[in-house]
Formats: structure tokens, sequence, C-alpha cells
């Protein structure tokens, strides 16, 4: 029998880094000893070290490397080592970072401290963050990088290989070389091994992928996401109003708006103004909780208050008060699974009315389906309960059960229909849809299935069967 092999243990590489901090090598020898790891490795590290070995840290590694180091820690932490530094190595690193990177950053520091390092940026890096600074933060220009490769449409293949290898050194992102006139004017791509194999006499036209996918950096986050989702390119180009190429997004940066977009539309379904971690301050996590919680509070009020209208019914027959959050948390789930089918959906922004009313009456006969199993199970168990452990006779027990089990069937249609035509009403009056939190549509859905509940068993069970139990 062949022996199973245990998987292999992650080396502790932040331990070891550690380690060559805090040892007694000479600069140089620390330098190299850093080169085998991962910046995400010792930015890691920083964290567990004293300030006074960070700073050892600062004066011994190069710039290049110190600002790939402090683009992978968190902005708060990176705001930190940045002020341990002094304010021209703090710049010097500052301009090494990806353009969106530094914005991020710079917002962070306090005014005096943020132009003073501002003042000392070169001419470049100025206009690239000024760039970056004129789009909204949910516009898709705030997430683009000027970190790229373009070619004059004029140029040669000779030429257009002789600007990728004097500009590659200073560039990540080589594996599209984009198109522009001599107006700056987006023409087109090329790709790095079709740019690589032309021979030299080919026309540089004939390599150009002039339907190769671009985006304007006025464009909303969510609506290029929806865009870009279908394509694996590494890089995609941003253009101005002008088509004037100003940018390009890196799969690594959509990657990071999905998941920023993804945590958003988590945070508003949990009913949060907007996202928050675990470090964040108690009172920024008081403030983004808050004004929902009101909201929801006077909602819950109005529940309440229409519970009160049916009291004489709750005194009449008792009984009913001991299922009512069974109803309640049936409404609200088949409620909440319409809104999460229904958000996911509204991120094809082709959808017609027809898709539109097909989705509502989908949900409702999904609703109307579920429903009825459920109520027809909670019939057949609640009539022997009733009967045998509340001691009532088989006549009423059956009549509360049937009154339950139409109560369960009408909250959950209604509630599927409520959970699907909310988020798609918010869509319509451009509000985003997740707004229409979870907590907003059980608030929404425990109103209607009270009344339902409340009222069938006020009607039928009361006022026609004349039941008391």
């Amino acid at each position: 029998m062949e022996k199973k092999t245990e998987n292999p243990v992650m080396p502790n590489y932040v331990r070891e880094i550690l380690s060559i901090v805090e040892g007694t090598a000479a600069p140089n020898k620390i330098r190299e000893q850093l080169e085998d790891y991962h910046e995400n490795d010792i930015a890691d590290a920083l964290e567990l070290m004293p300030v006074s070995k960070r700073q050892k840290l600062y004066r011994t590694i190069d710039i290049n490397t110190l600002s790939d180091i402090i683009e992978y820690c968190e902005p708060e932490k990176a705001v930190q080592y940045l002020s341990e530094m002094d304010i021209k190595k703090a710049s010097q690193v500052i301009e090494k970072m990806e353009p969106d990177s530094s914005l991020d950053l710079l917002n962070l520091i306090e005014k005096d401290k943020r132009n003073a390092l501002i003042a000392l940026l070169d001419e470049e890096t100025k206009r690239e963050i000024n760039l970056m600074a004129s789009f909204d933060e949910d516009e898709i220009g705030s997430k683009m990088t000027t970190n790229y490769i373009s070619v004059s449409q004029g140029a040669s293949i000779k030429e257009a290989m002789r600007t990728l290898v004097k500009e590659a050194p200073t560039n990540d992102n080589i594996s599209t070389v984009f198109v522009v006139d001599e107006d700056e004017t987006y023409i087109g791509a090329i790709d790095l091994r079709e740019l690589i194999i032309a021979r030299e006499n080919t026309p540089l036209d004939d390599i150009i992928m002039t339907s190769y996918p671009y985006i304007y950096g006025t464009e909303e986050i969510d609506d290029c996401i929806e865009r870009l989702k279908d394509y694996s390119e590494d890089l995609i180009p941003v253009l101005d109003n002008s088509n004037r190429l100003i940018g390009v997004i890196t799969s690594q940066s959509l990657i990071q708006v999905v998941d920023d977009e993804m945590g958003e539309d988590y945070a508003r379904l949990a009913g949060l103004t907007a996202e928050e971690d675990l470090k964040e301050p108690l009172i920024m996590s008081i403030k983004k909780r808050l004004p929902w919680l009101l909201v929801l509070l006077a909602l819950g009020l109005v529940v309440s208050s229409v519970v009160g209208i049916f009291e004489s019914v709750v005194s009449e027959l008792t009984i009913v008060i001991c299922f009512q959050s069974l109803i309640l948390d049936m409404a609200g789930n088949a409620g909440t699974q319409s809104l999460a089918v229904t958000i996911r959906v509204l991120m094809d922004e082709n959808l017609t009315v027809k898709n539109k009313v097909e989705l509502v009456a989908k949900e409702m006969k999904v609703a109307f389906s579920n429903g009825f199993i459920l109520g027809l199970i909670a019939v057949l168990a609640l009539s022997f309960y009733i009967s045998v452990f509340k001691h009532a006779a088989l006549f009423s027990a059956v009549a509360v059960a049937l009154c339950i089990g139409a109560s369960l069937l009408v909250a959950m249609v209604i509630s599927g229909a409520v959970g699907t035509v909310i988020p798609l009403f918010f869509k319509k009056i451009h509000i985003d849809p997740a707004v229409a939190s979870g907590p907003l549509i059980t608030t929404i859905n425990d109103l209607v299935a009270v009344v339902t509940y409340y009222g069938l068993s006020g009607l039928i069970l009361i006022n026609m069967l004349h039941i008391k139990i």
C-alpha cells in the first residue's frame, strides 16, 4: 500500500525576515538576503517590528522595493510607515507607487503633511495623481494606472520594438502594447507575441486589433465589471471623452474592484451604509450601522402597531400567537431568497421589461410551489400537534392548522413578490438595488405576514367558524 504523503507545511517567511532585519549583518548583506522574499511577506513582517527596526529596513532597501512593500500594506499602516520616514524618502516612495495607491494614501494623510509631500513630488507624478483625483471614487478611472506602453500608429515594426525595449524596464504591464495617433487618440492594441514574431517589413496596421475592448474613465465601476466579465485580457485601455488613451485597468485591479464591490454589496445587504473591518474605530462602525437601524426601528414600530390592531384575535384565539414566528420566519426566508436571485439577475444591464416580468412571475411561481408544499406539511404536523398536545377537538385542530397553512402560502407568495419587485423598483429609479437590503425586505415581509396571518385567523377561525382554543 502506497504511503500517503502529508501536505507540506508553508515556511514561516515572516519569522525569517524578522531574523534577518534584527541581525547584525551589513546593510548590503541584509538587502541581498531580502531579495529572496516577496514584498507581501516583508509587509507582513513590518507590523511585527519595533519602529527602530522598521527604520533600519527603510534605510537598507532600495526605493523601488520599499514602495512595493508599502503598496502591500493596509492603507492605515502604510500611512504610519510613511510617517516614520523622513519626508524626502516618503515622497520618493509615493512617486514609485501606482497613482491610485498614491492618491489613496495622500487622502489619508493630514492636510499640512500631505501638502508638504505633494510639493516634493516630481511633475509627472503630480500630473498622474491629479488625473486620478479628477474621477469620482465610483468611476473606473479612479482605479486605473498610467503604467503602460503605447506606440504611434505611424511607427514601423522596428520602431515599435525599439519603444518596447526602451520602456519595458520601467513598466510592469507589457503583455499588450497600445496604438495611438499623433493626438493620443486610441486606435487599437497589439499583442506582445504578435509584435515579437512580426517581420520588419510587416505594416503595423496588420497586427493592430482595432476591436480590442476599451472603457471610458467616467463609466461607473458596476457597469464596467458587467461589460468586461467575458474578457480575459490582462490590460484594458481607459479613454477620456475625446477617445484619448489615458490609462489602463489591469486584471489584478479588476479583481480587486470586483472584491471591493462584493464587499460593499454584502455590507448593504446587511443594512450597513458602508463596508467596515475589524480594525475600524468604534465610532465609525456605529455611524455606518445606525442610519439603517433607525429606519428599521421605525418600520418595526409599524409592525408592532399592526399586531396591536389584532389584539382581539389574540385574546379570543390565544393559540395563534404560538405560530406567529413560523409565519414570519418563512415569509422572511422566501423574500430574502427572491432578493438574492433578483440582485444577481440585475447585474445584466441588457435586461428587458419582458425579462423583468418573467422574473417576477417565476419568483412568485417558485414561492407558491414552496409555500404549497410547506403549507401542506405544516397542516399535517400542526393538526397532530394541536389535537394531541393542546387537547383540542380534531375539527378545531384541523381548522387552525389549515388557517396557518393558508397564511404560510399567502405570506410566502407575497414575500417572494416583494423581494423581487422592490430591487427592480430601486434599479428603475437609479438607486443601487443592494440598498433594498435583507433587513428592509424582512421588515416589510414581517408586516405582510402579520396582516395575512391575523387577518385570516380573525376572518375564518373566529368570525366564520367561531373557534376558541
